[in-house]
């Protein structure tokens, strides 16, 4: 009789899609954690991290802040549209509180800067996936703060009004308000006119206005220009 021998097959890691617009920096992630977690894809700009993230369905997004094309707040926004559960953390090497702040509002479940060890760093990844949040302890500090409503010093409270735009939304608006005409803001932001249009459209029916002239008042009178 042929004894049946059953061979445990490895437990699949976290599924991880890393986003930052260093090719040597993801190069370095991949090579420190990738073997403890399962990094589906890799995005170098705004546009193609949306893209990747809504095609592999991560557990978890690892986010860097500052990036051309509205950064990692427009990456998360542009994701939540499609896929509003998709986890984010973010791993940056600023630890200014705006930065902070600004990424947790828009969706951002936790916030570690770029000095975290190996370790560190697939801890907080699983913690994330399980839906925890995590920060580094400096960092905690100002999302704390900024929930109670005391924010540090130079860091403004938010804005009711602008807070209804996403980040898109805001940088079309503030080019819109400084005198472009639509086919200078395509250009200027690597997007079509219709987009424009349509950001337009959605920039003055959030704010309730009804021109350009408005618009630009609205504007001028936040020192947004």
């Amino acid at each position: 009789m042929t004894q049946r021998v059953l061979v445990e097959q490895p437990r699949r890691g976290t599924r991880i899609f890393l986003v930052d617009d260093h090719r040597m920096f993801r190069s370095g992630v991949k090579a420190e954690i990738g073997t403890r977690v399962d990094i589906v894809g890799d995005a170098g700009d705004v546009d193609e991290a949306i893209q990747g993230i809504r095609l592999t369905k991560p557990d978890v997004v690892l986010l860097d802040v500052h990036m051309p094309g509205g950064g990692g707040r427009a990456v998360i926004e542009g994701v939540h549209e499609t896929h509003p559960d998709t986890r984010f953390l973010a791993l940056s090497v600023s630890d200014a509180a705006e930065d902070v702040i600004a990424v947790i509002r828009a969706g951002a479940r936790g916030y570690v800067t770029k000095t975290i060890a190996p370790d560190e760093l697939v801890d907080a990844i699983q913690r994330i996936a399980e839906g925890d949040a995590v920060f580094s302890p400096r960092l905690a500090g100002f999302v704390l703060d900024a929930f109670a409503g005391d924010l540090p010093p130079g860091v403004d409270d938010a804005d009711p009004e602008l807070d209804q735009l996403t980040t898109r939304e805001k940088e079309v608006m503030r080019h819109i308000a400084r005198g472009y005409t639509y086919k200078e803001v395509a250009k200027r932001l690597h997007i079509s006119i219709k987009t424009v249009e349509t950001h337009v459209s959605a920039v003055l029916r959030k704010l309730q206005l009804s021109s350009r002239h408005e618009l630009t008042a609205w504007a001028a009178g936040r020192r947004l220009l």
